[in-house]
């Protein structure tokens, strides 16, 4: 990786125009992808019902947008690159769109699916591109560091605010609305971007796109994370999903290979050099899995055990997602004090200390004492680590390869959250009753002492602004 062509220095950025326009545009479009995620659960049995969907047919409604999403990521987040990144977050934004609109109006389960894929590729391309023109707009240091810490409150809120705009409109005008409330904003999005985003001064066009690379990684993590979804609901030893792993990791095998050979490479080795890169990677891997399986473990717990609404349960996480957004733009401002390496250690760490809260969760709990304690220091511990992740990943990342940057921690964002959640859920399966919960919980604070342990041990050198 080239050093010399670095992202905005603190002169540089100035001659960038609106980046508070840019900004503001990044996070709308973080917020609709990552409500996305998550605005079908609640709604999941109205349109089995509306739609006369068989239960193995309907978790495909949730299966698709997050196989895409992450199978995507790290194509979208070159494509942007060589591209043009305000060019790639229009088009991610006009495909997300109009598959919202077909979703909406899908009056076969089929159809459905097959939108809700399209809207995981349309964000596979709206996600790393926004987060490299929030990369390429400010300067490194505290203006990018305040920028990413409130585009990760954006991603860190946008699930918790899913389940309750869910439930909302589930109860009122309809399923079909959790859709088609993309329509509108999609379109605002698309035209506030297409008259006032800058368009790319130099792109890298000459270099074509590593064909080869491209489908082999994004087809090793299709197959990747399908079999975490196929292992958790069929067995992990069941030879189809042995199976699946294996064509994974061959797939993956092969894009080493190519990669290794390749004139221009997806993925160029100086990359894989860069050891802060690396090293934000794998702890974003571990740090997303078990944010993700603590909010789907929390949400069972709640509803399963604990006797809670489907409404209820989504308020309930409004304490989490208060506290994300407090302490992430608290935290884009500490990097400056204590650097990535220890904000990460210390918000895993309030993580763990929230996941061991829930080991002892009685029944009946009161959520005051027994659950709240534990879902504010977990909002506390991921608000300081979102922004530290993308802040490690991106510092001293050329500017020619922020958008592989962004899609290569997006990607752990995603791949990592399914494989979190795949591994709780067998662990729930295996456990009887809360003890099965409160097991869960524990294996949740044991990935996010391996993130804070590799935190620690990995960064060559803290990264401060």
């Amino acid at each position: 990786m080239s050093y010399l062509e670095t992202l905005p220095t603190r002169t540089e950025a100035t001659t960038t125009t609106r980046p508070g326009l840019v900004l503001a545009l990044a996070c709308a479009a973080e917020l609709m992808v990552g409500i996305d995620v998550a605005i079908v659960n609640v709604a999941l049995p109205s349109i089995q019902a509306d739609l006369g969907a068989g239960q193995s047919v309907l978790q495909w409604v949730v299966v698709a947008y997050g196989l895409l999403l992450g199978g995507f990521l790290l194509v979208g987040g070159r494509l942007s690159d060589q591209r043009g990144r305000r060019r790639i977050f229009i088009t991610g934004l006009a495909v997300f769109t109009v598959a919202s609109l077909v979703a909406g109006a899908a009056q076969h389960p089929g159809l459905l699916i097959a939108a809700r894929g399209l809207q995981g590729f349309g964000a596979a391309l709206i996600t790393p591109a926004g987060l490299s023109l929030i990369a390429v707009t400010f300067a490194e240091g505290r203006p990018r560091d305040r920028a990413l810490g409130l585009f990760g409150a954006v991603g860190g809120v946008a699930g918790s605010v899913g389940v309750v705009a869910s439930g909302l409109l589930t109860a009122g005008p309809g399923w079909r609305w959790a859709f088609l409330v993309n329509v509108p904003a999609g379109v605002a999005i698309i035209v506030l971007a297409v008259l006032f985003l800058t368009r790319d001064r130099s792109l890298d066009r000459r270099t074509p796109l590593d064909l080869p690379g491209a489908t082999t990684v994004t087809g090793g993590l299709l197959l990747f994370v399908y079999a975490l979804h196929h292992g958790a609901g069929h067995g992990w030893v069941a030879a189809p999903t042995l199976a699946l792993f294996a064509a994974a990791a061959a797939l993956l095998v092969a894009f080493v290979r190519i990669e290794a050979r390749s004139a221009f490479p997806l993925v160029p080795p100086a990359t894989v050099r860069n050891r802060n890169l690396v090293v934000a990677n794998v702890t974003g891997f571990l740090a997303f899995g078990a944010l993700l399986a603590f909010i789907f473990i929390g949400s069972l717990l709640m509803q399963q055990a604990l006797g809670y609404s489907p409404i209820e349960t989504g308020l309930a996480w409004l304490a989490t997602t208060v506290t994300i957004v407090g302490a992430a733009t608290a935290g884009a401002r500490l990097v400056a004090v204590a650097g990535v390496r220890w904000l990460l250690v210390a918000g895993l760490a309030l993580l763990a200390v929230g996941s061991l809260w829930l080991t002892r969760v009685p029944a009946p709990a009161d959520y005051a004492t027994d659950v709240l304690p534990a879902f504010l220091l977990a909002g506390f511990g991921f608000g300081l680590c979102g922004p530290a992740l993308q802040i490690g990943a991106l510092s001293g990342v050329s500017r020619s390869e922020a958008g592989l940057a962004s899609g290569l921690v997006e990607t752990m964002r995603e791949v990592g959250g399914a494989a979190g959640v795949a591994a709780v859920s067998t662990v729930l399966v295996a456990g009887s009753g809360l003890d099965g919960f409160r097991t869960a919980f524990a294996c949740i604070a044991v990935l996010t002492v391996a993130g804070a342990v590799i935190a620690a041990a990995g960064f060559t050198r803290t990264p401060r602004h």
